[in-house]
């Protein structure tokens, strides 16, 4: 494990204010920064959703449009931030794989997932940079009544575990406030 990498894990519900706060991070962090965006543009409200949040960052940073399989691409980042926002919509994009009649076949989803977060971290590790990653907690209402909805939000809380427990810092955002609960 490379000691000169680092995790700070931002969580929180939608609209908490993680985006803004991983941006604000990343500015201050006095490196180059690349943006990994994992969203996809499946219809017009998540292209205006994205051309949103591509006009909040500056002009100088590099944007990679990356929706699975982060860690094939890690070693190409030059920059000596990197923020991935969000590890809800890589777990989305991944689950979308396994979907079938509007259900998961949820053995080989977790599997896929957590080969993909394995992969992420070690590669993270590997690296020189400074990771800004993004995820949402949605674990905090009602059980869906669906299934997709329930393994989705399952394996979501297993991922924002595991990359708890590997982050040097995890900030829980509320209202647009960051409260530092590790690191």
């Amino acid at each position: 494990m490379n000691k000169t990498s680092s995790i700070t894990l931002i969580l929180g519900g939608a609209r908490s204010g993680k985006s803004s706060h991983a941006l604000k991070i990343a500015e201050g962090s006095g490196n180059s920064v690349t943006f990994l965006a994992t969203a996809q543009a499946f219809d017009e409200e998540m292209s205006v959703r994205i051309q949103k949040h591509r006009s909040e960052r500056p002009i100088d940073w590099e944007t990679l449009e990356i929706p699975v399989e982060i860690a094939s691409h890690v070693k190409q980042i030059q920059s000596g931030t990197v923020i991935l926002d969000c590890v809800t919509l890589l777990v989305s994009n991944l689950m979308m794989k396994f979907v079938k009649d509007d259900l998961v076949d949820e053995m080989p989803f977790i599997q896929s997932v957590q080969n993909e977060m394995n992969n992420l971290l070690s590669a993270i590790r590997e690296s020189n940079q400074y990771w800004i990653i993004v995820s949402n907690e949605v674990g905090q209402g009602l059980v869906p009544p669906y299934q997709m909805g329930r393994v989705y939000r399952d394996v979501m809380g297993g991922v924002n575990q595991h990359l708890a427990r590997e982050a040097d810092q995890v900030i829980f955002m509320v209202a647009g406030v960051p409260l530092v609960i590790k690191g």
